[in-house]
């Protein structure tokens, strides 16, 4: 989903601690050494750093290095890299920064203009990227990718932001979008995207990373029978299909994020994401098999694209569940001996142990967070052991986790030295109806959806020390709010991460002690990176709450307000005297505007309800804004006009900054909006009863 809208030490291969080259590279530790110079740091994708200048006895002599502020920012996604004194990273709709390590001193951008190539792509997501790769290619290039949102994969110039190439990696009206960070792999760039919840087909696509020359790309879901012939592995998966699904859908299980690239064997891991739409009866009328390939992990050959085996965590996924948070190559003892293994904590609330030459499950699957959709997974045939009616055949149904998971993209990480992972964990419900529907719920496609919090501990978010081998947690620490960020572990007895209010913190990696804590002054999603440079072991986290937030409205409120918290990049070392400026605190207190003259026409502002669907994933399911990646609108002076809000959707003003040209909305549906934006305003003030029946958005 979208927005729900949009590695005991290890004796794998790894990146050499500079530079990325790919296939090919000599043998190295697990994790990141000086550079962190891959999404997870290395190729195993463990998000482990080897340097211990900073640990568990001086952690709290941790202080600001140096900030960079990023004003022009909403919200930031990815982790960062950083290769031989350049941390590099991207903003919102890909744009990407070249930063000297170790003063923060901005040496290049480069903005891929999203608005000017493929403004029409501006609707489906509310602009996050996740992060790029690097590479120095053979020809002594070094060379950074990344992917716009619509799509266009571009190589630029390490050391100069210089355009190198830019091709099309999806197609020329596809519903598909990209907001994941390409990885690569022996002088090929691989990347996927996403679009499954508008019924788009998944895909991955290889180039090559000298001249963006296309080599491979592997199709998730099956198409026409004349489409899969002579395709083995979508000749197998059309079987698990009804016989015509693919005229009224692509199927979804788009790749928007997790990907692990195994140099040991030169194979690519593709984490799939949830079938679209999401209810199997739209889906796939008059079938009854399992979907192949969504929700699946995909071993694919890194040089061919050549289908090796899957796994499905979710067969015939019916509640958006996906296997796209990040999968972890590493080595634990199984059956008392070390066995190399692939690690992944998918948002169905399990976490698996998969043999990486098989796909087949090593031990039991146990529960990283409250499950309730099954009752377990079934180590013989790795299908899941359902409830009765989960899949909402009978009537309402109540499941836990939720369409946002145990584990979302948010990434987890593997200490080698102390056999765990550390994952960000949520805890919260969904209801599923195809009749039934509150205020708060979606209609997606004839599917009632809506996140609840019925259960003790729902609504929070947890960093959980899970020990893999055993399939049990060690730890737990409870946040105060659902949303938090990814997590980083060091050989110096550390995890930090970074929370939604706005704590960066920094814990002991064996007894979860609370160690240090920084006020970010805004919350964190993203993931900290750990390098060295000039012989100092830095710490960096991008600073910017947002995602998803808008579209689950109070789940995810914890009182940040568009425009007034200072995005950044920010970096710690021992003993750093730096100091940032008052920030702007939180607050839930909307200060709604308000024409006192203005008569409100019912029938509009229920009309006007079904229409704001479209501004949901930005500015908030029934306008409960969270402060990014869009305003609220009821605290909006240009939403207070008509007439000016009426320019801004048809013109496009903003556009540059992120808010899409509304120029198919007739000025009767835009009148309907203004006037449900009007009504929840004076909702907000007091001035007006709040509307339980009115009817719930469509999507």
């Amino acid at each position: 989903m979208r927005s729900f809208a949009s590695a005991l030490a290890v004796a794998t291969l790894a990146l050499a601690s500079t530079a990325v080259t790919g296939a090919g590279s000599a043998p190295a530790e697990t994790g990141a050494g000086n550079d962190w110079a891959a999404v997870g740091g290395a190729f195993d994708e463990s998000g482990y750093s080897r340097l211990t200048q900073v640990n568990a006895a001086n952690a709290s002599r941790l202080g600001v290095a140096w900030s960079l502020d990023l004003p022009d920012e909403v919200t930031l996604e990815a982790t960062p890299l950083e290769v031989e004194g350049t941390i590099y990273f991207t903003g919102s709709y890909a744009k990407v920064y070249a930063v000297a390590a170790a003063t923060g001193k901005l040496l290049w951008t480069y903005d891929p203009e999203v608005w000017k190539h493929h403004p029409e792509k501006m609707f489906f997501s509310f602009g996050a990227n996740r992060g790029m790769a690097f590479e120095r290619g053979a020809d002594g290039v070094a060379r950074v990718f990344a992917a716009a949102l619509d799509g266009r994969l571009f190589a630029l110039d390490a050391r100069t932001g210089k355009e190198l190439w830019v091709t099309e990696s999806v197609p020329k009206g596809a519903l598909n979008i990209s907001t994941g960070a390409p990885r690569v792999m022996g002088g090929k760039v691989i990347i996927g995207n996403g679009g499954a919840d508008f019924g788009a087909r998944g895909f991955v696509t290889a180039f090559d990373t000298a001249s963006g020359k296309q080599l491979w790309r592997f199709y998730t879901t099956p198409a026409s029978p004349e489409q899969n012939a002579g395709d083995p592995a979508m000749e197998q998966a059309a079987k698990s299909w009804g016989p015509e699904f693919w005229k009224n859908t692509g199927g979804g299980g788009t790749v928007w994020n997790g990907m692990t690239y195994d140099a040991a064997t030169n194979r690519i891991y593709i984490g799939v994401g949830n079938a679209g739409p999401y209810d199997p009866d739209k889906r796939d009328p008059g079938g009854k098999g399992d979907n192949l390939y969504t929700t699946s992990i995909v071993a694919l050959d890194a040089d061919t694209g050549r289908y090796l085996w899957h796994y499905q965590e979710n067969p015939r996924d019916s509640w958006d569940y996906k296997s796209t948070p990040n999968m972890v190559l590493g080595t634990l003892p199984i059956d008392g001996k070390p066995r190399r293994v692939l690690m992944h904590a998918p948002t169905n609330g399990f976490f698996y142990v998969l043999d990486p030459d098989t796909g087949k499950l090593l031990n039991t699957p146990g529960m990283t967070t409250l499950v309730e959709w099954a009752k377990g997974i079934d180590q013989k045939t790795g299908r899941p052991i359902e409830n009765p009616n989960i899949r909402y055949e009978t009537g309402l149904t109540k499941m836990w986790p939720g369409t946002v998971g145990g584990h979302n993209w948010q990434p987890m990480s593997f200490n080698p030295q102390t056999g765990l992972v550390y994952i960000p964990v949520q805890q919260i419900g969904a209801r599923f109806s195809r009749t039934d529907g509150s205020e708060n719920a979606f209609n997606v496609m004839g599917l009632h959806l809506e996140p609840i919090t019925e259960r003790e501990g729902d609504g929070r978010g947890y960093l959980v020390a899970w020990d893999p081998a055993a399939q049990k947690k060690v730890w737990e620490v409870r946040h105060a709010n659902l949303w938090n960020g990814g997590t980083l572990t060091t050989a110096g007895g550390l995890v930090f991460q970074g929370t939604a209010e706005g704590a960066f913190k920094a814990w002991d990696a064996r007894s979860g002690k609370p160690l240090w804590s920084f006020d970010a002054q805004l919350g964190i999603v993203g993931a900290p990176i750990s390098y060295s440079v000039g012989g100092k072991q830095y710490v960096s986290i991008l600073v910017g709450y947002g995602g998803t937030t808008a579209a689950y409205g109070k789940f995810m409120d914890v009182g940040w307000k568009y425009g007034r918290q200072m995005r950044r990049l920010l970096t710690f070392v021992l003993d750093g005297k730096a100091t940032l400026p008052p920030g702007e605190p939180a607050t839930f207190e909307i200060a709604a505007l308000d024409d006192p003259d203005l008569k409100l026409d019912e029938a509009d502002v229920v009309a006007g309800r079904d229409l704001s669907v479209r501004c949901a994933a930005c500015h908030g399911v029934g306008l409960q804004s969270t402060g990014t990646p869009g305003p609220d609108l009821r605290e909006s002076g240009i939403a207070l006009d008509l007439a000016g809000f009426t320019e801004l959707l048809k013109s496009g003003t903003l556009i540059e900054r992120g808010m899409p040209r509304f120029d198919m909305l007739s000025d009767t549906e835009i009148r309907q909006i203004h006037a449900y934006i009007r009504a929840k305003a004076r909702e907000a003030l007091g001035k007006r009863a709040r509307d339980a029946t009115a009817p719930m958005p469509k999507l």
